[in-house]
């Protein structure tokens, strides 16, 4: 009976660190290994405090203005190739070549042709492709000096083939839109093709220039005016509804994938959506939140890891301890994003109830061999 004992012991100290758990335990994201972590940059660790809510809750998301060189840019258009330029001339005598018996007026229209040249009659052929149009009228009037009479000349580009940005996905009316000289924004665009067809914090903005790209939520596009940038010519704007979700398993009630039912959800309101901890398993001092975040978060978090971080989004992780009333509040107001992760750790007493039940048919066994023995013995 001695050996059974020690035996038992054995299994009993050894058993808890091999039985099947839905993740690690909150022993296993103790100081220590978070510190190694850090040291070797695989991921960054921060206790959830208000503080540190306050910080991350206020940072503003910029990357998409800034990100691979997508930035505002001043309105300034060139004329193109397929472009249709309508030309009025006027001029001063009834007796030119232009005017008429009902003004002095005349409108000729001409297109932009393969060699980005344009006619107007007793001008010639005119450059205007890469031109601005303030510089073709000056040439087209040079042109008819000593042809016309003191003429005067309009031009107005009615036919923008050149600066247009296409605009495709879930918009209403997807299609090739003209650059007004004013300048057209990314919002201007989307509401010249009709808005989303979802809503506005489902709707993600892929805006592709040239041979970079960069995304972001359409409504970070109002929240953040800077991220609203003027477009340019070729511009190739992509909107997809992707409904926004997070994750939770571990020891809670329920283990789901959740959407996000509005356009906000706090960490308090995610917890309650999968039923909230499971009382007979749950860590409540070891819930854990896993995103991917901005560098500048992390520098403003840790200053001192500058250095250790790239231009790439950095894996965190951030613990609450729900056994502090204060963490209570922090939840209450730390909200969460797409594709972020809730795990809650299985208290060390829970471990211990799945190895005493694994053991179960064991000690039952055993029990039963020990009471057969003592029965052949009498």
């Amino acid at each position: 009976m001695k050996s059974i004992g020690l035996v038992f012991v054995a299994l009993l100290l050894a058993g808890c660190s091999v039985v099947p758990g839905g993740g690690p335990s909150g022993a296993a994201l103790s100081a220590d290994d978070i510190e190694t972590a850090v040291q070797k940059e695989d991921y960054f660790s921060f206790t959830l405090t208000p503080e540190i809510a306050q910080i991350v809750g206020r940072y503003v998301p910029t990357r998409f203005s800034d990100y691979f060189g997508i930035k505002g840019t001043e309105p300034r258009q060139r004329i193109g190739v397929g472009d249709l330029l309508t030309i009025n001339i006027w001029e001063a005598d009834e007796r030119g070549i232009f005017s008429t018996s009902y003004g002095k007026k005349t409108t000729v229209e001409s297109v932009v042709d393969d060699s980005g040249r344009i006619f107007v009659p007793y001008a010639g052929r005119i450059r205007a492709a890469g031109q601005s149009v303030e510089s073709v009228r000056e040439a087209v009037e040079t042109a008819l000096v000593g042809k016309a009479v003191q003429p005067q000349v309009q031009i107005i580009v009615t036919g923008n083939q050149t600066n247009s940005a296409v605009i495709v996905g879930d918009v209403g009316k997807p299609g090739k839109y003209p650059i007004s000289v004013a300048g057209t924004t990314l919002l201007d665009l989307v509401a010249h093709a009709g808005g989303s067809r979802g809503k506005t914090f489902e709707t993600v903005v892929t805006l592709k220039r040239g041979n970079r790209k960069a995304t972001t939520n359409l409504q970070d596009l109002i929240d953040v005016p800077k991220n609203n940038v003027r477009l340019v010519k070729g511009d190739n704007i992509l909107l997809t509804v992707k409904p926004r979700s997070f994750t939770a398993f571990g020891a809670v009630v329920k283990t789901a994938i959740q959407q996000f039912p509005t356009e906000s959800v706090t960490l308090a309101e995610a917890l309650a959506s999968v039923g909230g901890l499971n009382d007979n398993t749950a860590d409540a001092s070891a819930v854990y939140l896993f995103r991917f975040e901005d560098p500048e978060v992390i520098v403003k978090l840790k200053p001192e890891a500058r250095d250790k971080i790239g231009d790439y989004q950095v894996p965190v992780i951030y613990r609450l301890n729900l056994r502090d009333p204060k963490a209570w509040f922090v939840a209450r107001y730390f909200q969460m994003r797409d594709k972020d992760m809730i795990y809650v750790a299985n208290h060390p007493a829970a471990e211990l109830g799945k190895f005493l039940r694994i053991i179960q048919p064991l000690l039952t066994s055993t029990r039963y061999g020990v009471l057969i023995s003592n029965d052949l013995e009498k």
